[in-house]
């Protein structure tokens, strides 16, 4: 049987390689965007991220920037913090890990976990919270919207971070993807610890000069 222009035209598509996916952009000036070249933004107003490419972000790094904030790339972590488990139990969060930040458009404090469904905001009273975050001295370091406090919960002891928000985002992504079951399971488990290793590389202990 032969086939017709059309048909043998369309028999043809199976097998050609797919079309590369569409580069990514920053989201202000429509930049292609490397790996070297790569920064995000809150829109404080939306709630989201936005990618941006550097010139643009570094147009957003001064707090009053307007609708847009610059995600700064520190990694603070405290040793010496005192969240303890009585303090943790306070915060009723059924997984082993929270984050807290300061919302400047709500003009509180937000508490986040991740869960199968995402980033799923605690509902407890603000005043729990901050029981929790007078406990470590990265608190009062806090950049409201771009940074956040990142408590992890682990065979008897609770590590605390001061991390940027995007990573966070990034953490609630990837258990999304990867959860199965009750306790999230093996893979799920694996690039938690994987996560966490990461940011403890990076992570410097305060000093004089870091400020909110």
């Amino acid at each position: 049987m032969r086939l017709g222009p059309l048909t043998a035209h369309r028999g043809l598509r199976r097998f050609r390689a797919p079309a590369p996916p569409a580069p990514e952009r920053c989201e202000l000036c429509a930049m292609v965007l490397a790996e070297h070249n790569h920064r995000h933004l809150v829109d404080i107003t939306r709630r989201a991220l936005a990618c941006a490419c550097t010139p643009c972000a570094l147009l957003f790094e001064a707090p009053d920037a307007g609708q847009f904030r610059s995600v700064p790339d520190r990694y603070l972590v405290d040793p010496g913090h005192t969240v303890d488990d009585a303090a943790w139990d306070l915060l009723q969060i059924p997984v082993g890990v929270a984050f807290f930040l300061r919302h400047s458009d709500l003009d509180r404090l937000v508490a986040l976990y991740p869960s199968p469904a995402g980033a799923t905001e605690s509902e407890l009273d603000p005043s729990t919270w901050q029981t929790v975050l007078a406990a470590s001295r990265l608190a009062d370091l806090l950049r409201p919207d771009v940074e956040a406090l990142l408590l992890r919960r682990i065979e008897g002891r609770i590590e605390c971070y001061l991390v940027p928000i995007d990573i966070c985002y990034e953490l609630v992504g990837r258990m999304r993807l990867l959860w199965h079951g009750f306790d999230g399971g093996a893979e799920a488990r694996a690039a938690l610890a994987d996560f966490f290793t990461k940011v403890a590389r990076r992570a410097r202990p305060p000093k004089e000069g870091d400020r909110p």
